[in-house]
This record gives C-alpha cells, structure tokens and sequence, in this order.
C-alpha cells in the first residue's frame, strides 16, 4: 500500500513539473548564482549598501528581475529591529454599525494611513467596541511599530483600557482621550469656541447658545464651550448653554436640546453645537418648531461632515484638516523622542447656509 501511494505521489510531482505547475520562490540564493556572486552581496546590493560597486548592484537588480525575486521587506524590517507597520485602533460605541460611526473618525483613519504610506508604513487598523476585545498590544507583540488611537469618549471603559497600557518604551498618540496625561493630538477647541462667536455676532445674531455636555469625558466639547465663553463675555454678553444628555445618537440629543431650548423662549437666536451631528439634530428640532434656518435661528457645528455639507440648509461648521491632523498623529508616534506630545491642529470655519442671514 505505501509503495503505491510512493509511486503516485512521485508521478504527480513528475506530471505538475512537465505541465508547468507550481514553482518554488526564487531565493536569494538563487540570485546570486545567477549574478555570480555571493549570497551576502547579493543582500548586500538590494538594500542599498554603499559597499557594493554600482556595477555588481545592477547586476544583481537584473538577475532579481529576470527570476521574479522580491525582497521580504518585512523580513528585512524585523531584522534591523522595525516592522514598517503602524497600528490604528478606531474606538467605537458599543453597538454601534459602520453606519453609525462618526465619519469624522473614517477622515481622520484615512489621514492618518496616508500620513504613515508616506513615511514608508502600511498600516494595521482594528475597530473596538466591547471589552472583551479591547487589545492593545501591537508594539510588544512585534505586530507594530507603534500605535494610533483614534476614539469617542462616550466608550468610557475603552478610554480606561488604553489608559492601561502606558509604558516607558510605547509609541502611542490619541485623538479624543479624556486624559491629558496621555500623549494627545487634539484640535484647537478653544480657537473654535471664539471663531463659532464671531462669526455669528458678525452674521447679525445677538444670543448665540453652546449645545453641549460639560464636565464629561468629552473634552473637546468642554474646551469649545471654554472658548465660546471667553469670545461671549469679550463681546459683553452672558455664555449660554443648551445642554444635551446622551440619547442613541448625537442627532437625537441635538433634537431634544433644541426643543428644550424653544420650551425655554429666552431669546437665544443662534447655536453653537459641539459637533455636526447635534448641529443637524438642532435644525430638524427648529424646523419642526416653525422656526426658520438661518432667518429665525442659525445653526453651526463643528466637524465638516459630509451630510452637512448637503442639509438643508447647509451647515456651517468648524473643523480641523483632517490631512493634518492625521500627519500630527504620525509624527506624535514615528519621531517620539521621550517627551510628553501635546499637540493641538489649528481649525477653520466654514461658511454655508445655515448661518446666512439676508
């Protein structure tokens, strides 16, 4: 019985090799013996070295060429102690779908794989919602150079995870952490408190209102409303606040804040939201109430979504280039020299219809 499986399994390696079946990857080796020279030149040769001669390095190149051999630039990396990989976690609310997730975040994920192609890394990217799947651990896994974690703070125990992990020796930015004693990455919230003021005094509204939670993990929502403020009493006005409670979605809370803002009546003729998606939430409110958008109440947000960009009216809005906040992220973790990254990305505004008095 073993005979025969022998001879058959030597008949099928005779009829793969005479139909043309698979072939074994060229090596180095193989490389070498076709350029004539030695295997270490030919490593030698293909990553660079100033060693080499340019005539034996074209030689090699073209028998690398001719055989179909490709460097393992993996290989290669591990060996002078890099993988050429950075890892990026996207920290999402439980439950919630990719259609649900804020596509500020898909932006700034696509930003930063640009950011880190162009210093010469692919990227690893993990979506993480549910405890049981929080993980971390790329840089000592050998999986990553480093790590990119880009997040929504209402997944508070996410926050405290990653909070975890710090350690002498880790690669690590955030964008959205409620901890400022972490390495962070942040826009510049302040500036848009003051930014979202002046351009709706400037617009011809006289009681602008900030939607949003303070005292939350969301700092970024407190640092706006901190620079809504100071614009507000610069200007010799009251700050006034529309506060949100969470709800399924940002739109929802901008909804309810919006109404509980009618039922208030005290003149307030203009919203600041902390994000667009309450901001959109807020129109639909407003809309609803007879409340005409921008004529009656104007609406801005912060964020640039596309769906605001396509409202009726269109949103006016606030926001950071997510093209330079995710190269801020990759240079926070790639050219780390040990002292703490606190980086803040400068925002602009953006002008549309919702805030367009005539």
């Amino acid at each position: 019985m073993h005979l025969h499986l022998a001879r058959a399994w030597q008949w099928a390696v005779e009829v793969s090799a005479m139909s043309g079946g698979p072939k074994r990857r060229p090596t180095s080796f193989d490389v070498a013996e076709r350029a004539g020279v030695s295997q270490p030149t030919v490593s030698r040769a293909l990553s660079g070295s100033p060693a080499i001669a340019e005539a034996t390095r074209r030689k090699v190149i073209e028998a690398a060429e001719a055989l179909g051999y490709f460097v393992d630039e993996r290989a290669a990396r591990l060996r002078r102690g890099s993988t050429g990989t950075l890892a990026v976690v996207v920290i999402c609310r439980e439950g919630d779908s990719a259609a649900t997730i804020n596509p500020f975040a898909y932006a700034l994920l696509g930003s930063v794989c640009v950011a880190a192609s162009e210093r010469g890394f692919e990227t690893l990217v993990s979506f993480q919602a549910r405890p049981e799947a929080f993980f971390g651990h790329y840089q000592e896994q050998g999986r990553a150079d480093g790590l990119v974690v880009i997040g929504t703070t209402t997944n508070q125990a996410a926050w405290e995870y990653f909070r975890a992990l710090e350690s002498d020796g880790r690669r690590v930015a955030y964008w959205g952490s409620p901890f400022d004693e972490l390495d962070w990455v942040r826009s510049d919230n302040r500036a848009a408190g003051r930014l979202a003021v002046e351009h709706l005094l400037a617009a011809g509204y006289r009681r602008p209102c900030f939607m949003g939670a303070l005292n939350t993990p969301q700092v970024q929502f407190t640092e706006r409303y901190e620079g809504y403020a100071e614009a507000m009493r610069a200007a010799g006005l009251e700050p006034c606040l529309a506060p949100t409670v969470n709800a399924a979605s940002r739109e929802e809370e901008g909804r309810r804040a919006a109404r509980r803002l009618i039922e208030r009546g005290d003149g307030v003729d203009a919203v600041f939201a902390a994000c667009d998606a309450m901001a959109l939430g807020a129109i639909e409110a407003f809309v609803a109430a007879d409340l005409a958008v921008p004529g009656d109440m104007g609406v801005m947000g912060f964020d640039d979504l596309l769906a605001g960009r396509f409202s009726r009216p269109a949103l006016t809005t606030i926001a950071p280039d997510p093209a330079e906040a995710g190269a801020a992220l990759v240079e926070a973790v790639l050219d780390e020299d040990g002292s703490k990254v606190h980086s803040r990305v400068p925002v602009a505004l953006i002008g549309r219809a919702s805030t367009a008095r005539s």
